[in-house]
């Protein structure tokens, strides 16, 4: 099954943009402060929930874009310890989560499901008009749900249990992936350049010609919708977003094997270098830990990044 499952998430997440193994900058290999396995099945996405002090852990459990039924999702404790392995049961091939004002979001192939945190049962189910492959997911203040589709290159809002599109074009959005909201801002990363409709398999700028074209960060005005460049440093395959609580933002290189983090001034720098490609993470803040799934291995693990964060 996770031999299937990488061709068909390689193919959705790059088009046709060669997955090869980005070069692995120095950074050094941090030892987990605690490593869970046995159950999960292709987790896509940690979330660290401060209100309620749980992590949630999003499993695919099955293909990337099969409506099964089979997928989960999991509350850990932020100490490592298992609370509930299918704590909600019931999605098909959910990912990206975020949580707020006591709901879990959570982007599912073509629909976003909300959960009541408390109760840990499902209270609405959003479908999105459009979509094929939601990934990411961010919640802005006014209650507004905004997720990644990875296939249609687009963002989409969704308020009041209804969804319309808020930015599309590979040209503005390229391959999307991670999504957060930052005041006034929606940020962006992409895995790379949008995959051109004529391209070969496996063809794309580079080919042949060293690794594959890095993503990039965006920042979305959430009121003009104008775009603005976070950095112009090569960032990586970005899948996780996340504030590092002085403005600037950690990011997971799931192509590239690595955590990295974007100062405010835009310079880039490899905090940690994983033997695996690590998904959306999750991150604890006050303790400053990272929270990442290992969607190939089943394995989540939490680093604690007080060294590395100076």
């Amino acid at each position: 099954m996770m031999r299937r499952l990488s061709v068909v998430l390689v193919a959705l997440l790059c088009g046709a943009v060669t997955f090869a193994q980005a070069p692995q900058s120095e950074g050094p290999t941090l030892t987990p402060l605690w490593q869970l396995t046995g159950d999960f099945a292709a987790p896509e996405s940690a979330y660290y929930d401060a209100a309620s002090n749980s992590i949630f852990v999003s499993s695919i459990n099955g293909q990337i874009l099969d409506k099964d039924g089979n997928g989960y999702i999991s509350r850990l404790s932020p100490d490592g310890k298992i609370v509930s392995a299918k704590w909600v049961t019931g999605l098909n091939g959910p990912k990206g989560l975020r949580a707020a004002r006591g709901t879990l979001w959570v982007a599912d192939i073509d629909e976003v499901v909300g959960i009541d945190i408390t109760s840990a049962t499902i209270t609405s189910r959003v479908k999105v008009e459009g979509a094929q492959f939601l990934n990411d997911l961010a919640t802005a203040p006014d209650g507004t749900v905004y997720t990644s589709d990875s296939s249609t290159l687009r963002i989409y809002a969704i308020k009041d249990g209804k969804s319309s599109v808020f930015v599309e074009g590979g040209d503005l959005v390229e391959q999307p992936n991670g999504l957060l909201v930052d005041g006034s801002r929606l940020i962006l990363g992409s895995v790379g350049p949008a995959p051109q409709p004529n391209a070969a398999a496996g063809g794309g700028p580079g080919r042949g010609r060293g690794p594959a074209p890095s993503g990039h960060l965006f920042a979305f005005d959430l009121r003009t919708k104008q775009r603005t460049p976070i950095t112009n440093q090569p960032v990586g395959g970005i899948d996780g977003i996340e504030p590092d609580g002085s403005g600037s933002l950690l990011v997971t290189d799931v192509i590239g094997q690595r955590l990295l983090h974007v100062a405010k001034s835009g310079q880039v720098r490899v905090l940690a270098k994983f033997s695996a490609g690590g998904a959306d993470f999750g991150y604890i803040g006050a303790k400053r830990i990272a929270v990442v799934p290992f969607l190939f291995t089943n394995t989540v693990s939490a680093y604690d990044l007080s060294s590395v964060l100076k």
